[in-house]
């Protein structure tokens, strides 16, 4: 007996041992992800890739820089009036800002890296924003998350005008808690590039304890922007970015024009594929208004017609769900990341555009979980997990297999089934989340409770 007792002494002492040494080797590789060498490190090579990816990888990953946004900026340069003040635009009028700062180099390759140094530094901005200028551990953990995202992702996150909106959106995601009027006022920055950003705002006035004060900074910003644009000239072409894409159809890549895209593949019509008119089930064509690629068949206008209606009843869904949870008193940090990720991924699922660029605007809403997670909030594993995959397959589809999707491509259709059911899961799991949370449902580690969740039930809550 006492021969088994020493044994089984021995073998407890062993795994004591063997217990702290994974605690230290944990310990020392926080260390070192916090260590400012590793974070510049990290990102540095991160945006090497992504420079590299735009200029070298096919499929043009930069043809909106190269060829749109030069011909937006030459209109009012050449004094044919300019877009978005002049004339109605798809973007607020603040979005050729960008577009004129790297209008001088040119079309070519000075043009080319302008813009994506432009780009970098941005995101450097938010990187300083996100992880500060110490080492908190928990704070990295939301810079290293995003710098994967950024990779996998891939040349189209620095190549669109939404790699502006992205970083604006996790600098005040980064800066929410401490600085909510500096939140507002980058929210408003982003929103007055492209509308999306405002999204964190309707998240913010509903679950953020201090909302006038977002609400403050974003007003005054909005406030210049339309006195500026007024003062240019302006009129109402300064709210067209919110009635423009109400006449286009159902874009290629997203996810209301799945069924369409499968009746392109099965029918063999994807753009340049040659066959029979009559017996195309559905038919891929550039349009030269809106210079995109669209997907048309039977039903498809139909679908094109309800998409913003349906989307404006979905969000208007999620902030009811956001609104009971608030009545029942639920801490910020656990309905402030669910709502605005609903929010967000509302606005990419159920939307006729589809984008692959819209993959960005993942970034704030999860940076914002992780960084709640740390204060208590609810575990955002999942969600970060599916907006990688996502961000992942959405590389391939641009620019790396693009002719494929054009093609209608029957692999290329699973890979797009696949992403686009990645976007659904994120919008079905934070619903589900806000559903709980306003059924009060759902602890401060996001497990099933029976009591209501409330703002004194999360006090030192472990992270």
């Amino acid at each position: 007996m006492r021969g088994r007792a020493s044994r089984h002494s021995r073998a407890a002492r062993r795994e004591r041992a063997l217990t702290r040494e994974r605690a230290l080797t944990r310990a020392r590789l926080r260390a070192l992800g916090a260590h400012p060498v590793a974070l510049i490190g990290g990102f540095v090579a991160v945006h090497a890739w992504l420079v590299a990816g735009n200029l070298l990888l096919p499929g043009l990953p930069l043809g909106d820089v190269q060829l749109v946004y030069p011909f937006w900026a030459g209109l009012g340069i050449t004094g044919e009036g300019w877009v978005g003040i002049d004339t109605a635009w798809v973007y607020p009028y603040p979005a050729l800002l960008p577009m004129l700062a790297v209008f001088p180099f040119g079309q070519g390759l000075a043009g080319s890296l302008a813009w994506l140094l432009l780009m970098s530094a941005l995101n450097a901005i938010a990187l300083v924003a996100l992880a500060g200028v110490q080492r908190d551990v928990r704070r990295v953990a939301a810079a290293w998350w995003w710098l994967a995202f950024l990779a996998v992702l891939g040349p189209i996150a620095l190549g669109r005008i939404d790699a502006v909106t992205a970083a604006l959106a996790v600098s005040a995601a980064a800066v929410l808690a401490e600085h909510p009027r500096w939140a507002g006022a980058l929210m408003a920055a982003g929103a007055w590039v492209k509308v999306w950003p405002g999204a964190l705002l309707l998240a913010a006035v509903v679950a953020a304890r201090r909302w006038v004060d977002v609400s403050r900074g974003f007003l005054g910003v909005s406030v210049v922007v339309i006195g500026v644009g007024v003062l240019l000239g302006g009129g109402w072409a300064l709210l067209s970015p919110l009635t423009e894409q109400t006449g286009r159809g159902l874009q290629v890549e997203s996810p209301l024009a799945l069924p369409w895209m499968w009746l392109a593949g099965l029918s063999g019509s994807g753009a340049g594929v040659r066959g029979a008119g009559a017996d195309r089930l559905a038919v891929i064509a550039y349009d030269t208004d809106i210079l995109t690629w669209q997907v048309s068949g039977p039903g498809s206008e139909l679908m094109a017609a309800l998409a913003t209606p349906v989307l404006a009843a979905v969000v208007l869904g999620v902030l009811a769900l956001g609104l009971l949870a608030r009545r029942r008193k639920v801490a910020e940090h656990l309905l402030l990341p669910a709502l605005t990720l609903a929010l967000v991924a509302a606005l990419i699922t159920v939307n006729k555009v589809g984008s692959p660029q819209f993959a960005t605007w993942l970034a704030a809403p999860i940076v914002l979980g992780i960084l709640a997670r740390a204060d208590g909030g609810v575990r955002f594993r999942v969600p970060a997990t599916i907006a990688i995959a996502a961000a992942a397959l959405t590389q391939v589809i641009y620019p790396v297999e693009y002719g494929a999707v054009l093609s209608a491509e029957p692999w290329m259709l699973v890979v797009l089934t696949v992403r686009n059911l990645a976007y659904l899961a994120l919008l079905l799991w934070a619903t589900w989340m806000l559903v709980a949370l306003a059924r009060g449902r759902m602890g401060a580690d996001g497990e099933a409770r029976s009591a209501p969740v409330a703002v004194a039930d999360v006090e030192g809550a472990s992270p």
